[in-house]
Formats: C-alpha cells, structure tokens, sequence
C-alpha cells in the first residue's frame, strides 16, 4: 500500500498522464507511437530504466481491450515471426540501456523517435519481399530498440508500410506485436532484476488513462481518413521528441 501511495504522490505523474493520454491517442487510432510520444517526455522527470518500465506495464494491461479487433484484423503468423527476432534483439538492448547516463539517453531517444518519424514522412520504405527471414530481421532491429529506448514499432511499421497489407491488417499485426514485446520485456527485465515496485506501481495507475484513450482513439479510427490520423500522429511524435531533449533544462539527476 505504501508504494501505492509514493506512486500517487510522485511529483512527475501529472505530466506523465498527460503524456500517457497522448501516447494511448495515437496508439488506439494509428496503431504505433506509444514510445515515440510517451518516452521522450518522461524521460525528462524519472530515469531512462524507470521510464522504459513504467512504459511496458502501463502499455501492457492498457491496449488488452483493443486486442480482440487487432487478432481479427491481424496476422498472427506474421507476428510470431516478428517475436522470434525481438527475443534476441531485446537482450542485447537491455545491456546497452543499463549503461547508459540519464541525458545520454535523452538525446538518443528523442533523435531515433525523429529520425524514424522523418523516414516516415519521407515516404522511406523497406522494397524487397518481407520473406520469414526478413521478418525475423526486422523482429531483432525492433527488440534491439526496445531495449535500448523502447522504440519498438518504427521498424516494423516501416517495412510493413512498403507490403500491399490493408491498413488495418497493418494496424492489427502492430498491436499484436507490441502487446508480445511488453509481455517479452516485463519477463526479461525480471530475470535481470531490474523490476522495481514503484515505477511498476506508476504504470499501473497509467494503464487507466492510456485504456481510455486508446479506447478513444479506436473509436475515431476509420481507414478511409488514415492520412489524417497519420499527420496528428506524426505532429504529437515531433513535439514530444522536442519536448524531451536535455537542451531545455538540466536533465534528469
């Protein structure tokens, strides 16, 4: 109970639900940018390891209630293939992350989360076939990601933007896959001891409002106005990726 209350009571939850709303907005209508939204911006009041785990409960137990549209939507297989390369790339990630300094992380997750967010814009895609072993590839560069700033959709929504995949298949098999990664991350930042009871107390009571605003978000979704939910992704990724870099305060102690 009492890390309940030190939970509640933390100086930087304000921000850090109002980081969460955004991240599960674009999350319930555009299917990705959880990372690219939540991370930068909390990573200016907890640490790069807390930030990364209050981020994996919170986007655990937040999207279940969009899981059974995503199976539907989805590609199952495609998304066990996709797993099969996180398992290894999301290993090595944890060890780089666990030796990084606060402002060091700072700047490289708000400098990834632009750079994916220009190769996007910029119409960047993956052009040969996405055969098993490519996908497997593309599952190890996300995990690799994940472990280092959390940043697992950006490869996979870029190689699967360049398939004839409808949108919604592309946004069912992102969900899937996302939702693997979590359930990944949670089991191996235990098995190196890394979980601690406060920020996994902060993601649960964030699971809350970024439940809602998926929710939200899913309801507004409609394939026939992807490019406008695309723009209002893409602006809340560039501003938050801003918002996070060190040059605008001290950095994280």
């Amino acid at each position: 109970m009492e890390t309940v209350w030190q939970a509640l009571s933390f100086d930087g939850l304000p921000l850090l639900i109002v980081a969460v709303f955004l991240a599960g907005l674009v999350r319930g209508f555009a299917g990705f940018g959880t990372a690219m939204v939540f991370v930068p911006i909390a990573a200016t009041v907890i640490s790069p390891v807390w930030a990364i785990i209050i981020m994996i409960t919170f986007d655990l137990f937040g999207p279940v209630a969009l899981l059974p549209r995503a199976w539907r939507d989805g590609e199952p297989r495609d998304v066990g293939l996709l797993g099969i390369g996180a398992v290894i790339g999301l290993s090595i990630g944890i060890y780089f992350l666990t030796r990084m300094e606060p402002n060091s992380f700072r700047w490289l997750v708000s400098g990834l989360s632009m750079t994916m967010l220009v190769l996007l814009i910029s119409g960047w895609r993956y052009r040969n076939p996405l055969n098993a072993l490519m996908t497997c590839l593309v599952g190890f560069i996300s995990g690799l990601l994940t472990g280092i700033a959390a940043l697992p959709g950006p490869p996979v929504i870029l190689s699967y933007m360049s398939s004839p995949r409808r949108p919604e298949v592309i946004r069912g098999n992102t969900m899937l896959y996302l939702f693997f990664v979590d359930v990944l991350s949670i089991i191996m930042f235990g098995i190196k001891g890394l979980l601690v009871a406060l920020p996994v107390a902060i993601g649960l009571i964030l699971a809350v409002p970024y439940a809602i605003a998926g929710l939200v978000g899913a309801r507004m979704f409609d394939p026939s106005k992807e490019h406008i939910y695309r723009r209002v992704a893409y602006g809340l990724i560039a501003g938050s990726a801003i918002l996070g870099l060190p040059i605008w305060d001290a950095g994280v102690q």
